[in-house]
């Protein structure tokens, strides 16, 4: 399986569409720098960076992007499902995913699943807010703040 990588640029860095012929593998996030391929992109990973551009310049709320394999546990696999139920400009609290679910008590393991969130922004964890405030985020406050703002809704 032969991995290939786009570079999709925003105002908080360069995010990394990586892929193959059969779908998206991973989406890196800004500080996880990854250099692009050469050649020609396979589907999969050129419409998925195409898409990532159309939302960082503000003219996509969704995304239909072919997801490629990951190694997850049921668990993962149902916290990111219920991720892409959360609409644009809305955020979540943990517990309110974990209740989404069916584990009202694994609002602490909600967050787990979502740093382990192979495909972020495509897979919004960034919607998911902690009940006091921000919460955590794989690519830093900023970036989350940013993504949140992009969407409409303001954090501090």
């Amino acid at each position: 399986m032969n991995l290939f990588r786009i570079n999709v640029k925003s105002p908080v860095g360069a995010w990394g569409v990586e892929g193959t012929e059969s779908g998206v593998t991973r989406i890196y996030l800004p500080h996880e720098k990854r250099s692009p391929s050469r050649g020609s992109a396979p589907l999969p990973v050129a419409d998925a960076a195409r898409q990532l551009e159309e939302f960082f310049a503000g003219s996509r709320q969704t995304f239909k992007v072919d997801l490629g394999d990951a190694p997850a546990t049921a668990f993962q696999r149902d916290v990111w499902n219920a991720l892409g139920a959360i609409p644009f400009g809305e955020v979540r609290t943990y517990a309110d995913m974990a209740i989404m679910v069916g584990r009202p008590l694994a609002a602490r393991a909600v967050g787990n699943a979502n740093h382990a969130n192979p495909w972020p922004v495509v897979i919004p964890c960034h919607r998911v807010v902690a009940a006091t405030g921000l919460g955590g985020y794989g690519g830093g406050d900023e970036v989350k703040r940013y993504l949140l703002a992009l969407e409409g809704v303001e954090y501090d």
